[in-house]
């Protein structure tokens, strides 16, 4: 009897539910609530929640964070966009208008940035001098200090070590270029296809850390893509940096679309079909949701090494050489400002976990690591629009720069005050992408916002 009391009193209780303030219907889901679903609350293997990296990035980070990027050290970045594809050779070049990168002229780019492409200061870039026109002699200078001799041989051996996640362009290349990123801004080139999606696939079958069980369609809009339960938190790591970074390329590309051509202007914008198509929880079968949320976990990651890497740039004698000095010393209180403002950040990630088993386990785990992440970074190179190309190759070596980073606690805390750091260092391509990386990840977060605005007034 008390039972069936239960089961009535329940059943009346629904009917009044349903019945009331919708006329027996569940209020619509918005096209916003099928983007943003779960991405809220906390992140998985995050003690950070969604909320308070929104606040932290779209008011207090990202206005002084592209301030900086605006600046003459971060705005021009050399790259090599004719290496060959090591991979395949049937790689088909864009050709629209929109894929195209338009180089630097000589005069257009500063100075002190181009005496000093290789290093980071003054000092640095004397040492490089000298060591670059002993190699022309072919010999061993003489004339070379003790000091010199021993800086040099210490950076050849670092750039050339097993600390590198990114297997980066050789910049002193007669085909590497200088460009300059705010003329060539990461935007919809209407590159796509079976090109593209190669590409994608390639990162995501051959690179990531999967279950066996996981089969990936060739389209990296369809679903399947985001399973990684059964991984250890090392490789469900990896797998959701690569699947954030991919989330946050689709982003910008669905932001800044090209609304409207006329031959006089064209107009760029936020394209609400394209976004819904890559991240609406039902046309993505729930994956959408879930790859918003590797994009707040790549956040992090970024927003960590930052913070770890303070102590380098806060050393007297590194600067932002462009050759003023007003200027470099500027943009460097500017920048200390920002990497303070990210050290002050209250949930952190925390990297301890990795890695952190058994010694030969780990250092195998971190090995594999490393030069699964060193292939993707060749993979850029297959690219076939060149603009895509660009910022692909800028992001990984960013992303890689970060992992540098993290996997180099002990060696930067041990860094001398002042004078060369031998065991530890970053050079300018590393400082550039780094900090271009990141802001690509805090514009995307910023952009979710501006998303979240526009699908909710749709209704």
């Amino acid at each position: 009897m008390g039972r069936r009391w239960v089961f009535l009193i329940g059943l009346v209780g629904a009917v009044w539910l349903l019945g009331s303030g919708h006329g027996g219907q569940q209020p619509p889901v918005t096209a916003a609530q099928r983007c943003f679903c779960q991405v809220s609350g906390y992140l998985d293997d995050c003690t950070c929640d969604v909320e308070t990296i929104d606040r932290f990035n779209n008011y207090r980070l990202f206005p002084r964070l592209q301030k900086l990027l605006e600046s003459d050290y971060f705005r021009y970045y050399k790259v090599n966009l004719k290496r060959p594809c090591p991979f395949w050779n049937d790689i088909s070049q864009c050709g629209r208008r929109d894929c195209a990168v338009r180089p630097c002229q000589s005069d257009e780019v500063p100075d002190g940035i181009k005496s000093a492409s290789y290093k980071y200061s003054e000092v640095a870039n004397n040492l490089i001098e000298e060591c670059e026109q002993a190699e022309r002699l072919g010999a061993v200078d003489e004339s070379l200090s003790e000091e010199t001799q021993k800086a040099v041989l210490q950076w050849t051996k670092h750039d050339d070590s097993s600390d590198n996640f990114c297997e980066a362009d050789d910049i002193q290349s007669p085909d590497a270029e200088y460009v300059d990123l705010l003329l060539n801004p990461e935007r919809y080139t209407g590159y796509k296809g079976p090109d593209a999606w190669k590409i994608w696939n390639v990162i995501y079958e051959e690179n990531c850390f999967k279950p066996q069980t996981i089969k990936r369609p060739l389209s990296p809009l369809a679903s399947g893509q985001g399973k990684s339960e059964g991984l250890c938190v090392e490789k469900r790591a990896f797998y959701r940096l690569i699947s954030g970074l991919h989330a946050s390329i689709n982003v910008h590309l669905s932001a800044r679309y090209l609304l409207q051509e006329t031959w006089l202007e064209k107009k760029w914008g936020h394209n609400i079909t394209e976004f819904q198509q890559r991240f609406d929880g039902i046309l993505t079968e729930g994956e959408g949701p879930r790859r918003l949320k590797n994009l707040y976990f790549l956040y992090l990651i970024e927003l960590r090494a930052l913070s770890k890497v303070v102590p380098f740039f806060e050393r007297p004698d590194f600067q932002l050489f462009t050759g003023n000095k007003v200027h470099d010393a500027e943009k460097k209180m500017l920048l200390l400002e920002i990497l303070h403002e990210i050290k002050s950040f209250p949930l952190h990630f925390d990297e301890n976990s990795f890695f952190a088993g058994d010694k030969k386990e780990a250092n195998k785990l971190k090995e594999d690591f490393r030069l699964h992440f060193r292939n993707i970074s060749r993979i850029m190179d297959c690219v076939g629009c060149f603009k895509c190309r660009l910022w692909g190759k800028l992001q990984i070596q960013g992303l890689g720069t970060a992992l540098k980073i993290l996997f180099s606690e002990k060696l930067i805390a041990n860094m001398p005050e002042s004078g060369p750091s031998y065991e530890f260092h970053l050079t300018r391509q590393e400082i550039v992408s780094l900090f271009n990386a990141f802001g690509r990840i805090s514009t995307s977060v910023k952009e979710l916002e501006n998303f979240r605005n526009l699908l909710q007034n749709i209704h």
